[in-house]
Protein backbone atom coordinates (compact mmCIF):
# COMPACT_ATOMS: atom_id res chain seq x y z
CA UNK A 1 0.00 0.00 0.00
CA UNK A 2 2.96 2.41 0.97
CA UNK A 3 4.80 1.63 -2.24
CA UNK A 4 1.21 2.48 -4.61
CA UNK A 5 0.92 5.75 -2.52
CA UNK A 6 4.61 6.60 -3.18
CA UNK A 7 3.87 5.53 -7.21
CA UNK A 8 1.07 7.98 -7.27
CA UNK A 9 2.60 10.93 -5.29
CA UNK A 10 5.97 10.48 -7.80
CA UNK A 11 3.34 10.61 -10.58
CA UNK A 12 1.41 13.81 -9.37
CA UNK A 13 5.25 15.40 -8.79
CA UNK A 14 6.18 14.42 -12.57
CA UNK A 15 3.30 16.48 -13.61
CA UNK A 16 2.93 19.07 -11.51
CA UNK A 17 6.95 19.89 -13.12
CA UNK A 18 6.32 19.69 -16.39
CA UNK A 19 3.16 21.92 -16.30
CA UNK A 20 5.57 24.31 -14.25
CA UNK A 21 8.13 23.69 -17.05
CA UNK A 22 5.52 24.28 -19.96
CA UNK A 23 4.14 27.58 -18.00
CA UNK A 24 7.87 28.40 -18.27
CA UNK A 25 8.64 28.40 -21.52
CA UNK A 26 5.29 29.85 -22.82
CA UNK A 27 6.36 33.01 -20.09
CA UNK A 28 9.89 33.07 -21.67
CA UNK A 29 9.39 32.71 -25.54
CA UNK A 30 9.08 36.47 -26.21
CA UNK A 31 12.74 36.49 -25.24
CA UNK A 32 13.39 35.51 -29.00
CA UNK A 33 11.57 38.54 -30.25
CA UNK A 34 13.87 40.95 -32.09
CA UNK A 35 13.28 44.83 -32.65
CA UNK A 36 13.65 46.87 -36.02
CA UNK A 37 14.96 50.68 -36.50
CA UNK A 38 12.18 52.73 -37.81
CA UNK A 39 12.52 56.34 -39.98
CA UNK A 40 9.90 58.24 -41.15
CA UNK A 41 9.39 59.62 -44.35
CA UNK A 42 6.58 61.49 -45.66
CA UNK A 43 6.07 61.98 -49.29
CA UNK A 44 9.65 61.01 -50.49
CA UNK A 45 11.22 62.23 -53.01
CA UNK A 46 8.76 64.77 -53.57
CA UNK A 47 9.89 68.82 -53.37
CA UNK A 48 6.57 69.64 -52.74
CA UNK A 49 3.11 68.86 -51.03
CA UNK A 50 1.64 66.51 -53.79
CA UNK A 51 -1.87 67.33 -54.53
CA UNK A 52 -4.47 64.92 -54.12
CA UNK A 53 -2.94 63.58 -51.04
CA UNK A 54 0.00 62.21 -49.02
CA UNK A 55 2.16 58.93 -49.14
CA UNK A 56 3.71 57.79 -45.94
CA UNK A 57 6.54 56.06 -45.64
CA UNK A 58 8.02 53.94 -43.09
CA UNK A 59 11.01 52.36 -43.26
CA UNK A 60 11.49 49.38 -40.75
CA UNK A 61 15.03 48.29 -40.54
CA UNK A 62 16.82 45.01 -38.91
CA UNK A 63 19.85 43.61 -39.89
CA UNK A 64 19.27 41.09 -42.80
CA UNK A 65 15.83 42.35 -44.45
CA UNK A 66 14.03 45.50 -44.66
CA UNK A 67 10.01 46.04 -44.10
CA UNK A 68 8.56 48.91 -45.92
CA UNK A 69 5.09 50.35 -44.95
CA UNK A 70 3.29 52.55 -47.15
CA UNK A 71 -0.01 54.38 -46.23
CA UNK A 72 -1.52 56.88 -48.79
CA UNK A 73 -4.45 58.65 -48.96
CA UNK A 74 -4.87 59.35 -52.52
CA UNK A 75 -8.09 57.86 -53.74
CA UNK A 76 -9.19 54.88 -51.24
CA UNK A 77 -6.76 54.14 -47.94
CA UNK A 78 -4.51 51.96 -48.84
CA UNK A 79 -1.64 50.26 -47.23
CA UNK A 80 1.13 48.57 -48.50
CA UNK A 81 3.59 46.70 -47.12
CA UNK A 82 7.04 45.60 -49.10
CA UNK A 83 9.37 42.97 -47.39
CA UNK A 84 13.25 42.52 -48.98
CA UNK A 85 16.27 40.30 -47.96
CA UNK A 86 18.04 43.93 -47.59
CA UNK A 87 18.93 46.16 -45.03
CA UNK A 88 19.45 49.09 -47.76
CA UNK A 89 16.29 48.90 -49.86
CA UNK A 90 14.83 52.00 -50.80
CA UNK A 91 11.69 53.45 -52.25
CA UNK A 92 12.17 55.47 -55.50
CA UNK A 93 8.88 57.45 -56.64
CA UNK A 94 8.13 59.42 -59.92
CA UNK A 95 5.45 61.60 -58.60
CA UNK A 96 3.81 63.14 -61.75
CA UNK A 97 3.41 59.84 -62.77
CA UNK A 98 2.01 58.44 -59.55
CA UNK A 99 -0.38 61.79 -59.21
CA UNK A 100 -1.35 60.97 -62.48
CA UNK A 101 -2.95 57.32 -61.11
CA UNK A 102 -2.81 56.66 -64.90
CA UNK A 103 0.61 54.39 -64.73
CA UNK A 104 2.36 50.89 -63.30
CA UNK A 105 5.70 50.93 -62.09
CA UNK A 106 5.63 54.99 -61.08
CA UNK A 107 6.08 53.46 -57.07
CA UNK A 108 9.24 50.82 -57.25
CA UNK A 109 10.97 49.39 -54.06
CA UNK A 110 15.00 49.11 -55.33
CA UNK A 111 16.57 46.82 -55.85
CA UNK A 112 13.77 44.95 -57.37
CA UNK A 113 15.14 41.73 -56.98
CA UNK A 114 15.59 41.77 -53.30
CA UNK A 115 11.61 42.23 -53.35
CA UNK A 116 10.57 39.10 -51.07
CA UNK A 117 6.57 39.81 -50.79
CA UNK A 118 4.05 42.43 -50.70
CA UNK A 119 0.75 42.61 -49.26
CA UNK A 120 -1.75 45.48 -49.76
CA UNK A 121 -5.06 46.21 -48.13
CA UNK A 122 -7.66 48.76 -49.33
CA UNK A 123 -10.18 50.65 -47.77
CA UNK A 124 -12.63 50.68 -50.49
CA UNK A 125 -16.34 51.00 -49.73
CA UNK A 126 -18.63 51.85 -46.57
CA UNK A 127 -22.05 50.21 -46.76
CA UNK A 128 -25.23 51.33 -45.19
CA UNK A 129 -28.69 49.49 -45.15
CA UNK A 130 -31.93 49.66 -43.09
CA UNK A 131 -32.19 46.90 -40.73
CA UNK A 132 -36.11 47.47 -40.36
CA UNK A 133 -36.84 43.63 -39.26
CA UNK A 134 -33.61 44.11 -36.70
CA UNK A 135 -32.23 40.96 -38.22
CA UNK A 136 -28.60 42.32 -38.43
CA UNK A 137 -29.06 40.69 -42.30
CA UNK A 138 -27.38 42.89 -44.49
CA UNK A 139 -28.97 41.12 -47.82
CA UNK A 140 -31.48 44.14 -48.52
CA UNK A 141 -32.61 47.69 -48.17
CA UNK A 142 -29.07 49.32 -49.21
CA UNK A 143 -28.55 52.77 -49.49
CA UNK A 144 -25.99 53.93 -52.01
CA UNK A 145 -22.16 53.36 -50.91
CA UNK A 146 -19.81 55.50 -49.70
CA UNK A 147 -17.05 55.36 -52.22
CA UNK A 148 -14.04 56.13 -49.87
CA UNK A 149 -12.01 57.24 -53.11
CA UNK A 150 -14.14 60.22 -53.85
CA UNK A 151 -14.14 61.37 -50.00
CA UNK A 152 -12.30 64.35 -49.48
CA UNK A 153 -9.57 63.21 -47.03
CA UNK A 154 -6.76 65.46 -44.76
CA UNK A 155 -3.55 65.44 -44.52
CA UNK A 156 -1.65 63.16 -42.51
CA UNK A 157 -1.35 63.92 -39.18
CA UNK A 158 2.16 62.36 -37.71
CA UNK A 159 2.97 61.10 -34.24
CA UNK A 160 6.55 59.61 -34.93
CA UNK A 161 5.57 56.01 -36.57
CA UNK A 162 1.50 56.52 -36.31
CA UNK A 163 -0.39 58.13 -38.96
CA UNK A 164 -4.08 59.77 -38.33
CA UNK A 165 -6.32 60.22 -41.44
CA UNK A 166 -9.73 61.90 -41.33
CA UNK A 167 -12.05 62.10 -44.67
CA UNK A 168 -15.65 63.57 -45.50
CA UNK A 169 -17.86 62.28 -47.94
CA UNK A 170 -19.52 65.30 -50.31
CA UNK A 171 -22.95 63.95 -48.92
CA UNK A 172 -22.29 64.04 -45.42
CA UNK A 173 -23.84 66.51 -43.27
CA UNK A 174 -21.68 65.96 -40.16
CA UNK A 175 -19.19 63.34 -39.10
CA UNK A 176 -16.07 61.53 -40.39
CA UNK A 177 -14.69 58.78 -41.14
CA UNK A 178 -10.86 58.07 -39.73
CA UNK A 179 -7.90 55.74 -39.91
CA UNK A 180 -4.96 55.51 -37.62
CA UNK A 181 -2.14 53.54 -38.47
CA UNK A 182 0.77 52.54 -35.88
CA UNK A 183 3.87 50.58 -36.80
CA UNK A 184 5.90 48.90 -34.22
CA UNK A 185 9.59 48.49 -33.78
CA UNK A 186 9.04 45.57 -31.78
CA UNK A 187 6.45 43.22 -30.10
CA UNK A 188 3.88 44.59 -27.49
CA UNK A 189 -0.11 44.87 -27.29
CA UNK A 190 -2.52 47.70 -28.23
CA UNK A 191 -3.13 50.23 -25.15
CA UNK A 192 -7.07 50.28 -25.46
CA UNK A 193 -9.38 47.10 -26.30
CA UNK A 194 -9.27 44.88 -28.06
CA UNK A 195 -5.57 44.75 -27.12
CA UNK A 196 -4.31 43.35 -29.85
CA UNK A 197 -0.88 41.39 -30.07
CA UNK A 198 1.23 42.64 -32.68
CA UNK A 199 5.16 42.29 -33.64
CA UNK A 200 7.58 44.24 -35.26
CA UNK A 201 6.26 42.48 -38.71
CA UNK A 202 2.70 43.99 -38.15
CA UNK A 203 1.34 47.24 -38.48
CA UNK A 204 -2.05 48.43 -37.16
CA UNK A 205 -4.92 50.32 -38.37
CA UNK A 206 -7.85 51.42 -36.28
CA UNK A 207 -10.69 52.57 -38.34
CA UNK A 208 -13.51 54.59 -36.63
CA UNK A 209 -17.12 56.16 -37.89
CA UNK A 210 -18.05 59.26 -35.64
CA UNK A 211 -21.02 61.88 -35.89
CA UNK A 212 -22.62 60.52 -39.00
CA UNK A 213 -25.68 61.25 -39.30
CA UNK A 214 -27.55 57.43 -40.84
CA UNK A 215 -29.90 57.77 -43.67
CA UNK A 216 -32.52 55.84 -41.11
CA UNK A 217 -32.99 54.96 -37.67
CA UNK A 218 -32.01 51.73 -38.05
CA UNK A 219 -28.93 51.47 -40.17
CA UNK A 220 -26.05 49.32 -39.35
CA UNK A 221 -22.78 49.61 -41.49
CA UNK A 222 -20.28 47.39 -43.29
CA UNK A 223 -16.91 48.51 -44.06
CA UNK A 224 -15.52 46.83 -47.65
CA UNK A 225 -11.85 45.66 -47.59
CA UNK A 226 -9.60 44.33 -50.79
CA UNK A 227 -6.28 42.85 -50.61
CA UNK A 228 -3.59 42.08 -53.03
CA UNK A 229 -0.72 39.19 -51.92
CA UNK A 230 1.41 39.30 -54.73
CA UNK A 231 1.27 35.84 -56.40
CA UNK A 232 -0.47 34.45 -53.80
CA UNK A 233 -3.43 36.38 -52.73
CA UNK A 234 -4.95 36.91 -49.31
CA UNK A 235 -7.81 34.37 -50.57
CA UNK A 236 -8.88 32.85 -47.25
CA UNK A 237 -10.37 33.49 -43.48
CA UNK A 238 -8.53 31.00 -40.58
CA UNK A 239 -10.97 30.89 -37.15
CA UNK A 240 -8.63 30.74 -34.35
CA UNK A 241 -9.91 29.61 -31.14
CA UNK A 242 -8.59 30.18 -27.50
CA UNK A 243 -9.50 29.45 -23.98
CA UNK A 244 -8.31 32.83 -22.72
CA UNK A 245 -10.37 36.37 -22.97
CA UNK A 246 -8.10 38.12 -20.37
CA UNK A 247 -6.76 41.03 -23.24
CA UNK A 248 -10.47 41.19 -24.88
CA UNK A 249 -13.27 39.87 -22.04
CA UNK A 250 -15.86 37.76 -24.09
CA UNK A 251 -14.15 37.51 -27.06
CA UNK A 252 -12.38 34.05 -27.50
CA UNK A 253 -11.94 33.81 -31.43
CA UNK A 254 -9.76 35.27 -33.75
CA UNK A 255 -10.37 35.98 -37.02
CA UNK A 256 -6.99 35.90 -39.75
CA UNK A 257 -6.69 36.72 -43.63
CA UNK A 258 -4.11 35.57 -44.82
CA UNK A 259 -1.84 34.29 -47.70
CA UNK A 260 -0.88 31.01 -48.07
CA UNK A 261 1.03 29.55 -50.88
CA UNK A 262 -0.87 26.65 -52.54
CA UNK A 263 -3.25 26.04 -49.79
CA UNK A 264 -0.38 25.66 -47.50
CA UNK A 265 0.13 26.08 -44.15
CA UNK A 266 2.94 28.40 -44.52
CA UNK A 267 1.60 32.27 -44.00
CA UNK A 268 3.04 34.56 -46.08
CA UNK A 269 0.81 37.81 -45.06
CA UNK A 270 -1.76 38.51 -43.36
CA UNK A 271 -4.93 40.98 -42.32
CA UNK A 272 -5.91 39.76 -38.33
CA UNK A 273 -8.86 41.43 -35.98
CA UNK A 274 -11.07 40.06 -33.44
CA UNK A 275 -14.37 40.00 -34.17
CA UNK A 276 -15.85 42.87 -32.12
CA UNK A 277 -16.58 46.34 -32.23
CA UNK A 278 -16.84 49.52 -30.19
CA UNK A 279 -20.33 51.99 -30.36
CA UNK A 280 -18.11 54.29 -27.82
CA UNK A 281 -14.89 56.60 -28.07
CA UNK A 282 -13.81 54.42 -24.97
CA UNK A 283 -14.09 50.83 -25.62
CA UNK A 284 -14.44 48.66 -23.21
CA UNK A 285 -16.76 45.20 -22.40
CA UNK A 286 -19.97 47.40 -21.69
CA UNK A 287 -20.20 48.54 -25.47
CA UNK A 288 -18.47 46.45 -27.40
CA UNK A 289 -20.77 44.58 -30.22
CA UNK A 290 -19.56 41.73 -32.58
CA UNK A 291 -18.69 41.64 -36.01
CA UNK A 292 -18.67 39.54 -38.72
CA UNK A 293 -17.16 38.53 -42.04
CA UNK A 294 -18.01 37.50 -45.49
CA UNK A 295 -15.80 34.95 -47.44
CA UNK A 296 -13.42 36.10 -49.59
CA UNK A 297 -14.11 37.06 -52.87
CA UNK A 298 -11.99 37.62 -56.49
CA UNK A 299 -12.49 41.44 -57.26
CA UNK A 300 -12.18 43.26 -60.58
CA UNK A 301 -8.11 44.00 -60.62
CA UNK A 302 -8.93 47.18 -62.86
CA UNK A 303 -11.57 48.61 -60.90
CA UNK A 304 -9.19 48.35 -57.70
CA UNK A 305 -6.45 49.79 -59.27
CA UNK A 306 -8.18 52.62 -60.38
CA UNK A 307 -9.69 53.48 -56.75
CA UNK A 308 -6.20 53.82 -55.36
CA UNK A 309 -3.31 55.22 -56.79
CA UNK A 310 -0.69 53.27 -54.46
CA UNK A 311 -2.24 49.94 -56.07
CA UNK A 312 -2.05 51.59 -59.72
CA UNK A 313 1.16 52.67 -59.21
CA UNK A 314 3.18 49.68 -57.45
CA UNK A 315 1.09 46.82 -59.17
CA UNK A 316 0.81 45.80 -62.69
CA UNK A 317 -1.99 43.56 -63.31
CA UNK A 318 -3.69 43.50 -59.19
CA UNK A 319 -5.53 40.22 -58.31
CA UNK A 320 -7.69 41.18 -55.18
CA UNK A 321 -9.98 39.50 -53.17
CA UNK A 322 -12.54 41.26 -50.86
CA UNK A 323 -14.76 41.04 -47.94
CA UNK A 324 -17.54 42.50 -46.16
CA UNK A 325 -16.74 43.43 -42.22
CA UNK A 326 -20.09 43.64 -40.83
CA UNK A 327 -21.37 45.32 -37.25
CA UNK A 328 -23.98 44.36 -34.87
CA UNK A 329 -26.16 41.25 -34.60
CA UNK A 330 -29.45 41.09 -34.66
CA UNK A 331 -31.28 42.80 -30.84
CA UNK A 332 -27.69 45.33 -30.81
CA UNK A 333 -28.23 49.16 -30.60
CA UNK A 334 -28.54 50.60 -34.05
CA UNK A 335 -26.08 52.96 -35.28
CA UNK A 336 -28.37 55.86 -34.11
CA UNK A 337 -27.82 55.31 -30.54
CA UNK A 338 -23.82 56.59 -30.21
CA UNK A 339 -22.94 57.50 -33.92
CA UNK A 340 -19.72 56.01 -33.02
CA UNK A 341 -18.19 52.39 -34.50
CA UNK A 342 -14.48 51.75 -34.25
CA UNK A 343 -12.76 48.67 -34.79
CA UNK A 344 -9.17 47.69 -34.82
CA UNK A 345 -6.80 45.13 -37.24
CA UNK A 346 -3.62 44.21 -37.80
CA UNK A 347 -1.87 43.54 -41.21
CA UNK A 348 1.62 42.26 -41.35
CA UNK A 349 3.92 39.37 -43.20
CA UNK A 350 4.72 36.11 -41.70
CA UNK A 351 2.26 34.31 -39.51
CA UNK A 352 -0.02 36.31 -37.78
CA UNK A 353 0.91 36.67 -33.50
CA UNK A 354 -0.64 34.02 -31.48
CA UNK A 355 -1.84 34.94 -28.02
CA UNK A 356 -0.81 33.00 -25.08
CA UNK A 357 -1.36 33.56 -21.29
CA UNK A 358 0.65 36.60 -19.58
CA UNK A 359 2.70 35.99 -16.36
CA UNK A 360 0.04 36.96 -14.02
CA UNK A 361 -2.60 34.60 -15.44
CA UNK A 362 0.36 31.78 -15.31
CA UNK A 363 1.15 32.71 -11.95
CA UNK A 364 -2.13 32.41 -10.66
CA UNK A 365 -3.02 29.10 -12.62
CA UNK A 366 0.53 27.81 -11.20
CA UNK A 367 -0.69 28.77 -7.62
CA UNK A 368 -4.41 27.29 -8.21
CA UNK A 369 -2.79 24.03 -9.59
CA UNK A 370 0.38 23.41 -8.29
CA UNK A 371 -1.18 23.99 -4.63
CA UNK A 372 -3.30 21.26 -4.36
CA UNK A 373 -0.33 19.22 -6.10
CA UNK A 374 2.06 19.64 -3.35
CA UNK A 375 -0.34 19.11 -0.80
CA UNK A 376 -1.43 15.91 -2.42
CA UNK A 377 2.27 15.32 -2.25
CA UNK A 378 3.26 16.03 1.20
CA UNK A 379 0.08 13.92 2.48
CA UNK A 380 1.42 10.94 0.35
CA UNK A 381 4.46 11.93 1.97
CA UNK A 382 3.25 11.92 5.41
CA UNK A 383 1.06 8.74 4.53
CA UNK A 384 3.99 6.68 3.52
CA UNK A 385 5.93 7.63 7.12
CA UNK A 386 3.24 6.96 8.94
CA UNK A 387 2.91 3.35 7.17
CA UNK A 388 6.86 2.98 8.08
CA UNK A 389 6.83 3.96 11.32
CA UNK A 390 3.43 1.52 12.07
CA UNK A 391 5.24 -1.37 10.37
CA UNK A 392 8.19 -0.64 12.50
CA UNK A 393 6.79 -0.53 15.84
CA UNK A 394 4.30 -3.79 15.16
CA UNK A 395 7.67 -6.03 14.44
CA UNK A 396 8.73 -8.98 16.31
CA UNK A 397 11.74 -8.24 18.79
CA UNK A 398 14.40 -11.47 18.16
CA UNK A 399 14.69 -13.53 21.32
CA UNK A 400 18.14 -13.55 22.75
Amino acid sequence: MAAAVKKQSGGIFLIFFFSLLSSCQSLFRGATTFERQLSVELNPGSTSVPPGGDLLHIRAVENNDTLHFLFCSQGAPALLLVHTNSSSSTVQVNWPLFSARNTSGSLKVVPESSVLYSTAVVFSRLLEYDDTNNTADPTSDFFPPYELQNFTWSRLNLSGPTALLCGTDATFTNGSLCLKLSVFDSEGRGLSPPHLLHTSNSSQMEVWLDGLLPRANRSRFLLELQAVGGAYPLSRVDTRRSIDDEFTPSIFKVSQWVSAPNGSSDVLGFVQWKPVAYRQTNPSLENATPCRHSDPRPQNGEVMAASSSLIRAFYPEPEPFGLNMSFGLSGDPFYNNTKYLSWTVLVGIGSPPVDSFSPLVIAIMAVGLGTPMILLLLGGLWVCVRKRAACSASSYQPIN
